[in-house]
């Protein structure tokens, strides 16, 4: 078992920055690709960014692109996702999740082993 938790979401207004994190424990770290994902009222859970095993390679949603980076550390157990520009659309539910692999992706939705509670992000306009 894998127990993920996220921090760091909040409130902010439109054209601010978040960071969240999410602490990974009960297993190697190491050996999980990591995602961010979330979830708006009355929407689908969606893909937002991922990263591999060793943070060679990233991807992206195309609606957080050029705004968003995630990265991770591996020696503290710890994936981030920097949110700069947020938007007002960008409200949701943020959760992080885990896919046990060691290939360098891309990762989904469908292939996630463990999740996150979720940390709530609002922006206002």
């Amino acid at each position: 078992q894998v127990q993920l938790v996220e921090s760091g979401g909040g409130l902010v207004q439109a054209g601010g920055s978040l960071r969240l994190s999410c602490v990974a424990s009960g297993r190697t770290f190491s050996n999980y690709a990591m995602g961010w994902f979330r979830q708006a009222p009355g929407k689908e859970r969606e893909f937002v960014a991922s990263i591999s095993w060793n943070g060679g390679s990233t991807y992206y949603a195309d609606s957080v692109k050029g705004r968003f980076t995630i990265s991770r550390e591996n020696a503290w157990n710890t994936v981030y996702l920097q949110m700069n520009s947020l938007k007002p659309e960008d409200t949701a539910v943020y959760y992080c999740a885990a896919e046990l692999s060691d290939s360098q992706g891309p990762f989904d939705y469908y292939g996630m082993d463990y999740w996150g509670k979720g940390t709530q992000v609002t922006v206002s306009s």
